[in-house]
């Protein structure tokens, strides 16, 4: 009875969705993650923990390798079944890549060769590649929606749509169906998970917003002079969590046979600086102390995603939509880290 009892957690093993994400140590990809073991598949996360936490995964689940060493996932992807690749694996910081445009490149673009590489190599046809809406510059209208043309301003926003531009050649040659999520600013914590935003350095406006509060150490205010009605930037703030449901639907998209195709991620709404900090004196009842300083090139007054096309054919919709609900869990994340528990 043991071994037949045995067989049958094997077949279900077998039988299990497995999925490689890379850089799933880090804020979003962690908590992607989680989710999908919630849905009952496999996980796998291959992290080298130079941006992300190893305490974000479990140790089990966990490969600490470069996805530049492509004889490693390789090797890691023959020896198992994996459905499906959700690719994080990044850096992120739009003034790094200014000083050090060849990290970038190495690591976002030659790192996502060698990644696509071993995909080849085992067999694996399906991939969810997380995006920017910085492809797409200073956009000709608000909101955007995925038919503008890609204009990036930045080394690292020209790295995400180099990675999109192999992407759509892939699929063209019949060698890779992917699903691209051009997400906009993403914010706050999971509660289900207990994972929020850890940057070092931290970068995100509305965790250094808390953080000044707790410390009153003044944030810098880049620009009071925008053509906006309050002279700020407008940016739409997307939930983690949502942002995970959204990588979630779209993979479950591609396992159905879905075609190849790119999708904004966010609220369709947007919030200037000044309504965000109202919202963080709100949920901490305390004043936020600030200055102002220069405007950062680059920065565009206003950046709203049109989400039409990801709600009709992905059917996602978010459920975090209030900033102050947003900043809420961004807050109760905060305490818990400066507890240290």
């Amino acid at each position: 009875m043991e071994v037949v009892g045995l067989s049958r957690r094997l077949d279900v093993l077998e039988n299990m969705t497995r999925i490689l994400v890379t850089g799933g140590a880090g804020y979003i990809g962690s908590v992607v993650a989680q989710v999908l073991l919630q849905r009952g598949m496999e996980v796998v996360v291959v992290d080298d923990l130079s941006r992300g936490h190893q305490h974000n995964v479990d140790s089990r689940r966990l490969h600490i390798k470069s996805i530049q060493d492509t004889d490693f996932l390789i090797y890691l992807m023959c020896s198992q079944s994996f459905d499906a690749v959700i690719h994080f694996a990044a850096y992120a910081y739009i003034g790094e890549s200014w000083s050090n445009p060849q990290l970038y490149f190495r690591n976002n673009v030659a790192g996502t060769i060698s990644l696509l590489e071993a995909m080849s190599r085992a067999g694996i046809e399906r991939l969810v590649f997380s995006s920017s809406c910085s492809v797409y510059g200073i956009p000709a209208r608000i909101p955007i929606s995925e038919d503008l043309p890609l204009a990036p301003l930045s080394p690292y926003a020209e790295s995400k749509a180099l990675v999109e531009r192999m992407l759509v050649s892939l699929d063209q040659t019949g060698v890779l169906r992917s699903i691209i999520l051009r997400y906009f600013n993403a914010c706050g914590a999971d509660p289900e998970s207990g994972i929020g935003e850890e940057h070092e350095p931290e970068t995100h406006l509305i965790p250094l917003m808390l953080r000044a509060t707790a410390m009153q150490k003044p944030i810098t205010i880049f620009g009071e002079d925008y053509p906006t009605p309050d002279k700020t930037c407008i940016r739409d703030y997307v939930h983690v969590t949502d942002l995970a449901e959204a990588h979630v639907i779209a993979l479950e998209a591609l396992l159905r046979g879905g075609s190849s195709n790119a999708f904004n991620v966010g609220t369709g709404r947007g919030y200037s600086i000044w309504e965000v900090l109202q919202a963080v004196e709100t949920v901490t009842g305390r004043k936020v102390p600030y200055e102002i300083g220069p405007r950062r090139p680059g920065d565009a007054p206003v950046l709203i995603a049109n989400t039409d096309k990801i709600r009709s054919e992905l059917g996602w919709r978010p459920r975090y939509t209030n900033i102050d609900e947003i900043v809420s869990t961004a807050w109760w994340f905060e305490m818990k880290r400066s507890a240290g528990i």
